[in-house]
């Protein structure tokens, strides 16, 4: 990934802000039949693994081996940016158009399981987090399913893991825009409803 200095993201908090708040990655990996894209809900399991599951009939399972190197792309919130959004612009009218984003790329190396155990842990894990974001203490758990059932449903997935290798991470937030037109976009972003790039603007520490 291309990434100007300008907008390198190296905070250890807001990388995982972002895989926290928007888990359904993109996996993509070179295979013998070219490459494949797998869009899945991931989360961290420690700080150098990665977490999730897939049905056992995804080609995946039969096309990227154990061990294999892939890539899991997050993406975070993004916005188009007018030029108009800039007040400098109203001056010398040398400003264009662009787009404001987060993004995350993670590489590592596969690693499937298919016992019972992992597949409950891993499951868990994720619905755990995912109730407990969209609905509080009220939220659905695993103990909610009849257990037949529910060891039925996990006879059609496999677990996997992702070991980290390497991270690369680009917040492109207008950090190299002058502080009235950087404060403008923000302004602009929060009155159109888009508070989630807006407040990752605001936590950037700005010279």
């Amino acid at each position: 990934m291309y990434i100007p200095d300008d907008f390198q993201e190296v905070r250890t908090e807001e990388i995982t802000n972002i895989i926290k708040n928007y888990p359904l990655a993109c996996i993509v990996a070179n295979t013998k039949s070219g490459l494949i894209a797998t869009h899945v809900p991931l989360i961290m399991k420690s700080d150098n693994t990665l977490i999730g599951h897939i049905a056992m009939n995804n080609e995946m399972r039969t096309l990227v081996p154990d061990d294999q190197e892939v890539l899991c792309i997050f993406k975070g919130d993004d916005a188009y940016i007018s030029a108009n959004y800039y007040p400098s612009k109203f001056e010398d009218h040398k400003k264009v158009p662009t787009w404001n984003y987060q993004v995350v790329h993670i590489y590592g190396n596969i690693t499937y399981f298919t016992d019972n155990k992992s597949k409950l842990s891993a499951v868990g894990m994720l619905t755990k987090i995912s109730e407990k974001k969209a609905n509080g203490d009220s939220g659905w758990k695993l103990s909610d399913a009849p257990k037949e059932y529910l060891m039925a449903q996990l006879e059609d997935i496999i677990v996997f893991e992702i070991t980290i290798s390497r991270i690369q991470a680009q917040s492109k937030l207008s950090q190299n825009r002058e502080q009235k037109d950087f404060d403008s976009v923000v302004k602009t972003l929060q009155a159109k409803g888009k508070k989630d790039i807006a407040e990752s603007m605001l936590r950037l520490e700005r010279n």
